[in-house]
């Protein structure tokens, strides 16, 4: 054998192994994925379960609302408990995750963050029960966000306006929904609860 065919000979057995140890990377990564991505939606479904039974604990089952997007119907002994609905909104550091529940006579039961990247020691903050109390029992005509404590309003967070804001707007939304879906039936609103609100720095 000549020294080229010997260079070459070799070359292919590099381009061989390189080939071959690509392919496994990619099969052993393509598994990994696959395993990994099985449990974290596992844990995802797992998450939103016990949010909604931290919500409405009483409930027996909780039945997806057909034709709406992560709608759900509290119920037990064939009564309607309450309506959760999955709500995403913009807060100061990227989007915010949170069930909502209402009761059948819209007044707000409270919310659970699935999800969010506010501040640690303040804008989270607004997940916590001294600010997710004001919620409780208000319905739609409540929804105002204040800077100065008034009867009846839901009073910001100090520092963290745009997060109050944000949970707030959330909240308020999903009281629009659920109104317009037991008022006009099922095909009114959105299908799924998305808002937006200006991102200022207050």
């Amino acid at each position: 054998m000549s020294h080229t065919d010997h260079n070459n000979n070799s070359m292919f057995k590099i381009t061989l192994n390189l080939t071959m140890a690509a392919f496994l990377a990619g099969i052993i990564i393509g598994v990994v994925f696959f395993f990994t991505y099985e449990k974290a939606e596992e844990q995802k479904k797992l998450q939103k379960e016990l949010s909604m039974k931290e919500l409405v604990p009483d409930a027996a089952i909780f039945v997806p609302i057909e034709g709406k997007h992560e709608w759900f119907r509290a119920e037990k002994d064939d009564k309607t408990l309450a309506y959760l609905l999955l709500a995403e909104q913009k807060g100061f550091d990227g989007h915010i995750k949170m069930f909502v529940a209402v009761t059948p006579d819209k007044k707000v039961i409270g919310y659970k963050v699935l999800s969010h990247k506010e501040t640690p020691g303040l804008g989270d903050v607004a997940f916590k029960p001294k600010f997710a109390s004001q919620f409780t029992g208000k319905g739609i005509e409540n929804m105002e966000l204040v800077k100065i404590q008034e009867e009846g309003k839901i009073l910001a967070i100090t520092g963290a306006t745009i997060t109050s804001r944000a949970v707030t707007a959330a909240v308020k939304h999903v009281l629009v929904e659920v109104d317009a879906y037991l008022t006009q039936g099922p095909a009114a609103g959105d299908t799924g609860v998305h808002t937006e609100t200006k991102n200022e720095h207050k």
